[in-house]
């Protein structure tokens, strides 16, 4: 079975740095590729940034582009996500999600996305 484990997340203050952890397994193939989702308190799923395994190419969400990076170690297959210059309105429950195929899904919608692992809380104070 396919699972994806997101690790990493905890609480900072405003301006500071944390870095999330994807951990994929179960994967047939090494063709897929992997995105972040976060959803804050009473809103939707909001889809902020994306990897293609394949190709290493990435995705940025305006509101995190230049502050976020998104990386894989293909061989550990895990993915990482830099977040620095954090603020107050990147709080939210963070997660991993996989869509099977060379590119990321577009529209950056998590209903695309073949898999979703548990989320990790990340926590900005102001």
């Amino acid at each position: 079975d396919v699972q994806l484990q997101a690790s990493g997340g905890g609480l900072v203050q405003a301006g500071g740095s944390l870095r999330l952890s994807c951990a994929a397994s179960g994967f047939i193939s090494d063709d897929y590729a992997i995105a972040w989702f976060r959803q804050a308190p009473r809103k939707e799923y909001e889809g902020i940034s994306c990897i293609s395994r394949s190709d290493g190419k990435t995705f940025y969400e305006d509101s995190v582009e230049g502050r976020f990076t998104v990386s894989s170690d293909n061989a550990k297959n895990t993915v990482y996500l830099q977040m620095n210059s954090l603020k107050p309105e990147d709080t939210a429950v963070y997660y991993c999600a996989a869509v099977h195929g060379p590119r990321c899904a577009w529209p950056f919608l998590l209903s695309l996305y073949d898999y979703r692992g548990q989320g990790t809380q990340v926590t900005v104070s102001s």
